[in-house]
C-alpha cells in the first residue's frame, strides 16, 4: 500500500498540511487534478501528474507519478522538496501519528530504529495542523515513535489537542514508559483525566538484567516498573506488550506470574509475534524462534493470566502455527498498509480470521505455514 510519493515542487517554502480533493467545489486545502482549472484560488497547493511545469502563480507539485492511491478526504503533508506523505486515510482504521524518531531505548528487535536527530519541532508542527482536520467520527488513532514522551511539554500539548478535537476517539500511545518513573510526568498525564487514552508499554522480563539487555538501556526495567506504578496512581489506562523471541520465551511463564502478582491493574496484555524489520534482521540469530516451537510456553503464560481474569491477546500470529486453544485470543492486529498473506494461505478455510503476516515477513517466516482445509 502506497503512503508516499514525490514530484517536482514550485512555490513551496515550507511544508503544507491539508485534506485532498478532486472536486474544486469541495472544501479542502489541496486539489488533485490532471489539468489545472481556471480558478484554484481556494486551495493552498495543487498536486498534479502533469509532466511539464504548469507555471501557475501558486504552490504546486507536478510530475507526480501516481495519485490514484489517495482518496478524497485523506490528509497529507506536502514538503518543499516535492515529497508528499500521507498522514491520515479516511478509509482506514489504522491511522497513527509518528511524533518523533528519537528514543532513549535501542531495542534488539526495534522495527523503526531510532535516529539521533531532534525532530520534535518538525513533527509537532505537522500534527498540530493535522489534528483539527481529522474527522470527528474517527474511531481510533495511534501515537508512536521513537519515544513520544521525548517531546516533553509538546507531548501533553498534542494530547490536549486530541482531547479537544477528537473527544470520542480512542487513542493508543506506544511508549516505553520510562519517563513516567518521574512522578511529575505521570501526574501531569493524570491531570488530563483522559479516559480515551491507553498507553502501550513493553515489559520483556520479570527481572531487570534481561529486560535491560533486550531494550539495550541500563536501568530501563526499574524505570518502566516505577512508571507503571506511578501511572496507576494517576488512573492512567495501561496495556503491557511482550514481543515473542529467543530472549523472552524462556521466562515467559515467570513473566506472566510477575505481571499477575505485581501489576494486576493493567487493562490488557498483548503477546506479539516478531516483525522482521529494522534491527531484527541484524539480530536475527539472537531473536528468531519458529512460532511453532514456542507454543507450549505461550499457551501456559496466556492461559495462566486469562484464568486469573486478566485480559490477554495474541497479535501478529498465524492460526496454522497457533494451538486452537489460543485462537480466541488472536487478533488481526497488523496495520492494513503492511499486512499480507502467503500463497499457501489462499486455500485456508479460516483466512478471514487469521492475522496474516507483516509485509517484511516474506524474508523470514515459520516453516509450518499451511492452509487449514476444514474447521467447524
Amino acid at each position: 500500500m502506497q503512503l508516499k510519493t514525490k514530484g517536482k515542487a514550485a512555490g513551496i517554502a515550507d511544508h503544507i498540511v491539508g485534506r485532498v480533493t478532486r472536486d474544486i467545489h469541495t472544501s479542502a486545502e489541496i486539489l488533485i487534478t490532471a489539468d489545472i482549472p481556471a480558478d484554484v484560488s481556494d486551495f493552498q497547493v495543487i498536486l498534479t501528474t502533469m509532466p511539464d511545469n504548469p507555471g501557475i502563480d501558486m504552490s504546486y507539485v507536478y510530475a507526480i507519478p501516481d495519485l490514484a492511491y489517495l482518496s478524497d478526504g485523506d490528509i497529507v503533508v506536502v514538503n518543499s522538496d516535492g515529497v508528499v506523505n500521507t498522514l491520515y486515510r479516511v478509509n482506514s482504521h489504522h491511522n497513527f501519528l509518528l511524533v518523533t524518531e528519537r528514543c532513549n531505548s535501542n531495542c534488539l528487535m526495534c522495527s523503526q530504529p531510532p535516529k539521533d536527530k531532534d525532530d520534535t519541532a518538525y513533527f509537532y508542527d505537522i500534527h498540530s495542523q493535522l489534528i483539527p482536520l481529522i474527522p470527528s467520527d474517527c474511531p481510533e488513532l495511534g501515537i508512536t515513535g521513537g519515544e513520544p514522551t521525548l517531546l516533553g511539554s509538546r507531548f501533553f500539548s498534542l494530547l490536549e489537542q486530541l482531547q479537544t478535537h477528537l473527544p470520542e476517539t480512542e487513542i493508543h500511545c506506544l511508549t516505553n514508559g520510562r519517563s513516567f518513573a518521574w512522578p511529575n510526568v505521570a501526574s501531569r498525564l493524570g491531570d488530563l483525566s483522559y479516559n480515551r487514552l491507553m498507553l502501550g508499554i513493553p515489559l520483556y522480563a520479570d527481572y531487570n538484567e534481561q529486560h535491560d539487555y533486550i531494550v539495550q538501556a541500563k536501568g530501563a526495567f526499574d524505570q518502566t516498573v516505577q512508571g507503571l506504578y506511578n501511572l496507576e496512581k494517576n488512573n492512567v489506562r495501561v496495556e503491557l506488550r511482550i514481543v515473542l523471541h529467543q530472549q523472552t520465551i524462556p521466562r515467559l511463564t515467570r513473566l506472566a506470574k510477575y505481571i499477575y502478582k505485581n501489576l494486576p491493574f493493567v487493562e490488557h496484555i498483548a503477546f506479539m509475534g516478531l516483525e522482521y524489520q529494522g534491527y531484527t534482521p541484524h539480530n536475527i540469530n539472537k531473536l528468531w524462534i519458529d512460532p511453532v516451537e514456542y507454543q507450549e510456553p505461550l499457551t501456559e503464560a496466556m492461559t495462566y493470566l486469562a484464568d486469573y481474569g486478566m485480559n490477554v491477546s495474541l497479535y501478529n500470529s498465524q492460526l496454522c502455527t497457533t494451538p486452537e486453544i489460543l485462537w480466541k485470543y488472536t487478533k488481526r492486529s497488523i496495520s492494513d498498509w503492511k499486512n499480507i498473506y502467503m500463497d499457501a494461505c489462499e486455500q485456508c478455510a479460516v483466512l478471514d480470521q487469521c492475522g496474516g503476516f507483516f509485509k517484511s515477513s516474506t524474508n523470514k517466516y515459520s516453516e509450518f505455514i499451511k492452509p487449514i482445509t476444514a474447521h467447524i
